[in-house]
């Protein structure tokens, strides 16, 4: 007689945290990205309302602006890692997304007795305080995801990296030329921001084991998948900190997430100034252009989900081949479409907007071919490993601007942005190939919760050497 292996309940509270996190990405992103509107607004309030102050900032300045996020996000991605080991993810996640609303809502407040050079700061501060949480949601989805259905989790909740990108751009500008004009923006991403923290208040839990609202049959399935001590959840394992930064599945995939945000963010940030330049096209000032390729990057992102459940459930792919597989769509097809791109002329618009949209699209295969790989590798530690991995990731959108400002001293040369293209397009063939050689998602054998301690095997293996050698 065969026993029905235990599956738990369809719909659970495991995916009610995956709920969460999904909304919290979109809240994040939502106060992260909806700068670019609002700077357009307080710049230029004949386009929005009229009603609100307006403000004469130069071009250097917008630029500091836009880039003040990244100065405080880069140095708390460690911390995100370490606090939520120590402090557990509830808390983390709690007290890094309130601060990121206050500082939401404190903005216009900022703005108004201290400029640009106050927005900046308040910025820089919502960047420490979003900084925390990828840390946070990633080792959040070790602890509460079985492992046959970690990738379905997963990548149901970073489709909040999409719907947060689509919602900055679209609600952003409705609420500008609204009544509460652009002060009104950093307001209801605030409340957002409170919106969310309410709600995770009540339903979230560090662990399985934690919640108030779980079933016997889910806690049991949850678990029992999992293979861990039975005082797992009371304890913290130490890190094994050298083990982590020598390991090579670690650091390719550190390098294909560095080559990745550099395409992206070259996709993103500087093709629509090419086409300004070169195409004679002022695509930031048409929404549904601008908006397009976010659209394109939220239904490709389902689409690749359905599509992973299908091959895994059916174990037609192993997951690595699964992410390998993905991954080279995520990276390669953007990085032909780059070098295409590069070569349109002014009559062919049409061509470029459909290439950008592609690209752009295909590029969501990226969170489930590599961003995931830190769970798999250590669900134990993909918190320290997501935090190391997103430090030197986020760097790079920092740097591509500066790179493209010294290759592109005419933005209507075409030849200067063809080798913009082309350094992106090589990151991307030469990451997705590290990621191909050297990259797994099988578990390293690190991520033991007994890797730091002595081995017993050892001492026992010694005895009896030492009685032989008393015998003779």
């Amino acid at each position: 007689m065969t026993v029905e292996p235990n599956r738990g309940p369809v719909v659970g509270m495991r995916h009610v945290q995956a709920l969460l996190i999904f909304l919290n990405i979109t809240s994040m992103y939502l106060g992260r990205l909806n700068v670019g509107v609002s700077v357009v607004a307080m710049t230029n309030a004949d386009s929005t309302n009229t009603n609100f102050p307006e403000y004469d900032w130069s071009e250097s300045q917008k630029a500091l602006i836009l880039s003040s996020f990244f100065w405080g996000y880069i140095f708390t991605q460690f911390i995100g890692g370490y606090l939520c080991k120590r402090f557990g993810v509830k808390s983390v996640m709690l007290w890094g997304s309130f601060a990121s609303g206050v500082s939401s809502a404190l903005s216009p407040l900022f703005i108004g007795f201290g400029g640009w050079q106050a927005y900046c700061g308040i910025r820089v501060l919502m960047g420490f305080a979003q900084g925390l949480l990828f840390p946070c949601i990633h080792q959040h989805l070790a602890r509460w995801s079985p492992p046959a259905e970690r990738n379905r989790l997963g990548a149901l909740s970073h489709t909040g990296i999409e719907c947060g990108n689509v919602c900055a751009m679209f609600l952003s500008g409705m609420i500008a030329k609204s009544a509460i004009g652009w002060p009104g923006i950093s307001y209801v991403s605030a409340g957002v921001a409170f919106g969310w923290c309410a709600l995770w208040f009540i339903f979230a839990s560090n662990n399985a084991t934690e919640s108030r609202f779980i079933g016997e049959a889910e806690l049991h399935y949850i678990e029992s998948s999992l293979k861990h001590s039975e005082n797992y959840h009371k304890k913290v394992i130490p890190i094994p900190w050298k083990a982590i930064c020598s390991s090579l599945p670690v650091i390719a995939l550190l390098i294909t997430r560095c080559c990745e945000t550099y395409g992206l963010s070259t996709l993103q940030a500087e093709i629509p100034s090419y086409m300004n330049g070169v195409l004679d096209m002022d695509i930031k000032s048409n929404a549904f252009f601008s908006a397009l390729p976010f659209l394109a990057m939220w239904c490709m992102s389902y689409v690749y989900l359905i599509t992973a459940d299908i091959l895994l459930t059916g174990n037609r792919l192993s997951l690595t081949a699964l992410r390998k597989t993905f991954n080279s769509l995520a990276f390669w097809i953007p990085c032909a479409t780059l070098i295409g791109i590069g070569f349109l002329d002014k009559d062919q618009k049409t061509l470029a907007i459909v290439l950008m949209t592609l690209s752009v699209g295909f590029n969501s295969g990226a969170t489930i071919g590599s961003s995931l790989n830190t769970i798999d590798l250590s669900p134990n530690h993909a918190s320290i490993v997501m935090g190391i991995v997103n430090t030197a990731a986020n760097i790079v959108p920092i740097v591509t601007p500066l790179v493209v400002g010294f290759i592109v001293e005419d933005t209507s040369d075409r030849t200067q942005w063809q080798i913009v293209f082309i350094i992106a397009a090589v990151l991307f063939f030469v990451g997705n190939c590290i990621f191909l050689a050297f990259g797994t998602a099988v578990s390293q054998p690190w991520d033991a919760e007994d890797f730091l301690q002595p081995h017993e095997p050892e001492l026992a293996e010694r005895k009896p050497k030492a009685i032989d050698e008393k015998s003779r």
